[in-house]
């Protein structure tokens, strides 16, 4: 039971995505130092597995403090919603003091582990668990702008792991995380749209007008709409080739379909279906983008 609720404190799945997401990008990020190293030349690849396994830990270690933290602080209102009162804190399983003990341990060891692989990563660390727990989390009751700040932290796993492979925040890393940040954005709403009347129970107010409403929906398609050039610039700027170029633009309308399927409808299925879509966009193009640079 203590294992179970300690996984529900760093909400494991969330961690699990954030981590992955890192992973990936730590590695394309060891393939475009590797690139520059030989001289512009693409060769044989330098992996560094000892780091990539410092910042699988450190990172699942900084995602679990900043989620405890944002527990903590909504304990309150998470017992007023049905997908979350069963969490440790709401539930009584687990008292304030045991999580934030947990959580800034977490955050320490975290830190120093992604700090030991170069003060950037370890910089950008702190940076995703203040403005996640105490900007975003807070911002949820009062605006759905607190959507776009919450896709700053949520977009800056892709750039830690990036910068944790070549310490610098470059054209690819930006690239990276702006796939992430824009991909959010119907990601998100699709999930606040499925769960916005739990979501009410709590205050919170993340669709874009508040409700779910053709406004919101037509917001979400357009957002959708951004991603597909954005996807695209790996190969525009030539950091990908037009495989993976190929692959993000099936896989952006196929994303935008969906979003346009909810824009029509207003139906929660449709939202469902933007939700799932959402699991899978960001790791294919995340991986072809790893792909296609193993292969040039």
């Amino acid at each position: 039971m203590i294992w179970k609720d300690l996984m529900k404190l760093v909400k494991f799945r969330l961690t699990f995505l954030v981590v992955f997401s890192a992973s990936i990008s730590f590695l394309i990020g060891s393939q475009v130092n590797s690139f520059l190293n030989n001289g512009g030349v693409h060769g044989d690849t330098h992996i560094n597995w000892v780091n990539w396994l410092k910042l699988i830990v450190g990172g699942f270690l900084i995602t679990g403090a900043a989620n405890g933290f944002n527990e903590i602080i909504e304990k309150d209102l998470d017992r007023l919603m049905a997908r979350t009162a069963d969490r440790p804190l709401p539930s009584g399983r687990m008292t304030n003091g045991q999580a934030l003990v947990l959580s800034l341990l977490m955050g320490i060891f975290g830190t120093y582990l992604l700090g030991s692989l170069n003060l950037l990563t370890g910089f950008l660390s702190v940076f995703a668990i203040v403005l996640y727990a105490f900007a975003y989390t807070p911002m949820k009751r009062k605006s759905p702008i607190s959507v776009f700040v919450g896709g700053i932290p949520g977009a800056l796993p892709p750039l830690i792991g990036y910068v944790a492979a070549n310490p610098k925040i470059d054209e690819v890393a930006l690239i990276l995380f702006g796939i992430q940040f824009f991909w959010q954005l119907p990601h998100f709403w699709a999930i606040a749209w499925v769960l916005d009347d739990d979501y009410k129970l709590a205050g919170f107010r993340l669709l874009p007008t508040g409700k779910r409403d053709k406004a919101s929906a037509v917001i979400a398609f357009v957002f959708t709409l951004i991603l597909i050039p954005v996807s695209l610039l790996p190969t525009i700027y030539g950091y990908g080739g037009y495989f993976v170029g190929g692959v993000s633009l099936v896989c952006g309308l196929i994303f935008l379909y969906q979003a346009f399927n909810l824009m029509r409808t207003l139906e929660i299925k449709a939202a469902k279906q933007l939700m799932f879509g959402s699991f899978l966009y960001l790791p294919i193009v995340q991986l072809m983008f790893l792909f296609d640079f193993i292969v040039k």
